[in-house]
């Protein structure tokens, strides 16, 4: 064995995900509340092998929501370890805002999402958990401010 496998350390693999932040005309937050998790989420999921985080985000809107939309610019990038599941790297995309035509054209096709509802930055606390609650008002600043890097849900430059 070489010294260079003997110093070989473990490469990370971690999970993909990808996620749309949608609002409404007064800038609040859509969050969908999934079927098989106690808290409140933004659409998104997995993202798929040989798929991309951008199309695997364009791919759970449609699947979740039926909608077929534009996704618009990465917002944030989050590292986020997690004892319990494994390492993971989650990206969230501009939804922008949606419409009333697209809002009554939602449809829940594949049984994933029980209702939705748009919630002001006050409400996260309460319907979703704290790391992800920290990912959504830093994509939210994203919005505004540009593009952030996150490790669970903060910037870790202010740690």
């Amino acid at each position: 064995m070489t010294d260079q496998a003997q110093n070989a350390r473990p490469q990370a693999t971690p999970k993909v995900a990808a996620g749309a932040l949608f609002v409404d005309e007064r800038d609040r937050l859509m969050l969908v509340r999934p079927t098989y998790k106690s808290h409140w989420d933004i659409p998104g999921g997995y993202v798929e092998e040989g798929e991309s985080p951008l199309s695997a985000c364009a791919r759970e809107v449609y699947e979740e929501l039926g909608l077929r939309v534009t996704i618009g610019p990465l917002l944030t990038i989050d590292w986020a370890p997690r004892p319990d599941e494994g390492d993971k790297v989650l990206f969230i995309f501009d939804g922008g805002t949606l419409s009333t035509d697209q809002l009554s054209a939602v449809s829940f096709r594949d049984g994933e999402i029980a209702e939705w509802a748009f919630v002001e930055d006050g409400q996260l606390d309460e319907l979703t958990i704290p790391r992800l609650a920290r990912r959504l008002r830093a994509s939210m600043q994203a919005r505004k401010q540009g593009f952030a890097y996150l490790e669970e849900g903060a910037d870790p430059a202010k740690l």
